[in-house]
């Protein structure tokens, strides 16, 4: 997805600078302390060498699937809230900054109560040296957990307060690399179904989907949108909880 985002905010003239573990613009590995302060490093290092010297929107959009729950934790836990939280700083110079966060409709489904509290504990070093075993749930766990942190930072002094615009994407059945090798089976695309559900006549959504729902909330003319979810998943979320207004 953050891909996909790159290439497109590119194509409509703006300046994106992509982290992913090889081959972009920085990299980094997320999942680790080090990782996210090289990110944050590197981040304001091309930045101040920018044309304007500014950073005007961030989106959080590193995730992992199908590893191990420690990893699960450190990627799309504490190194999105990490990579929100070193680029806030470099954010708060700019005159209409945006940040965005992905999240999942994985948040919906069934979450392991253990692993989402440690999450929150906000002791990455706990998680690190748990010898727990999480029997599954730890992906939506992760995504429930940012999902709720969202909600609470969104309108704090640090981020509305700071007049930075903190915002999610929710996407559905997204065909990306981490669920290829689901949709190349029909056991696969069975349970896919089962558990997202789409309104549309549509096997999935694409990246381009993602990307154009994150280009719109960093948008200058999205200046009164804080705190919110916008679920891009083909109606999974309609269907899912249909009394949630």
């Amino acid at each position: 997805m953050g891909k996909a985002l790159c290439a497109h905010l590119r194509g409509k003239g703006h300046t994106a600078i992509g982290v992913d573990l090889r081959d972009t613009d920085i990299v980094a590995d997320l999942g680790t302390r080090k990782g996210r302060e090289h990110m944050v490093a590197e981040a304001q290092r091309l930045i101040s060498g920018g044309v304007s010297g500014t950073l005007d929107g961030v989106v959080a959009a590193a995730g992992v699937s199908q590893v191990s729950a420690k990893l699960t934790g450190a990627v799309n836990y504490y190194g999105a809230i990490a990579t929100l939280e070193g680029l806030r700083p470099l954010l708060a110079q700019s005159k209409s900054p945006r940040a965005v966060l992905i999240t999942s409709t994985a948040s919906f489904l069934e979450i392991d109560a253990e692993f989402l509290a440690l999450l929150q504990s906000g002791d990455e070093d706990k998680l690190a040296t748990s010898t727990a075993v999480f029997d599954g749930g730890d992906y939506s766990a992760s995504k429930f957990a940012v999902a709720q942190w969202l909600r609470r930072a969104a309108t704090s002094a640090e981020w509305a307060g700071a007049g930075i615009l903190l915002n999610a994407i929710g996407p559905g059945r997204i065909r990306t690399p981490m669920i290829e090798p689901i949709l190349a089976t029909e056991e696969g695309r069975a349970m896919l179904a089962q558990a997202t559900p789409i309104a549309l006549d549509r096997p999935y959504g694409e990246a381009i989907d993602i990307a154009e729902a994150a280009s719109f909330l960093l948008e200058v003319e999205t200046s009164f949108i804080v705190g919110q979810i916008l679920y891009v998943d083909g109606g999974t979320d309609a269907i899912m909880r249909p009394e949630r207004v």
